[in-house]
């Protein structure tokens, strides 16, 4: 017959102390994921404003002006009822930055006086918070 010996199992206190490295690591790793994301995020959507703005550059081409800032970035899907020369779309669908938010656009820009502003309104979607991902900053 075998009999049960205490160091069979762990104690409840070497599963405590598992769970609490466990959780130390995590804390640990967590906050530089979420940067790594955040900065991944501010990267996509560099590359989608450099996109959005070689469409636009396509729009000028073919109508001789940029779209103003009330037909707005829809000018690039359905064409405005002043756009002759339009050869659109020229985007397959309303372009979102990657936290889900529409691409803001105003032509002519506050920023870009002789073109257009073109930017995110970033993480947060609020203007002005200091999140935002523009094609005036060139960092």
């Amino acid at each position: 017959m075998h009999r049960a010996n205490s160091r069979d199992a762990f104690t409840l206190i070497e599963l405590m102390i598992v769970v609490i490295i466990i959780a130390a690591l995590a804390a640990m790793v967590t906050p530089r994921w979420f940067q790594q994301l955040d900065f991944a995020n501010e990267q996509i959507a560099k590359g989608d404003l450099k996109t959005i703005e070689n469409q636009l550059a396509m729009y000028r081409l073919n109508v001789g002006t940029y779209p103003s800032t009330a037909d707005g970035l829809d000018a690039l899907l359905i064409q405005p009822a002043s756009a002759t020369g339009w050869r659109g779309p020229y985007l397959e669908k309303k372009p979102l930055d990657p936290w889900q938010h529409p691409y803001q656009y105003r032509s002519p820009g506050t920023h870009n006086a002789s073109g257009f502003d073109l930017y995110s309104f970033g993480k947060d979607g609020l203007d002005g918070s200091g999140d935002e991902v523009a094609n005036w900053d060139k960092k």
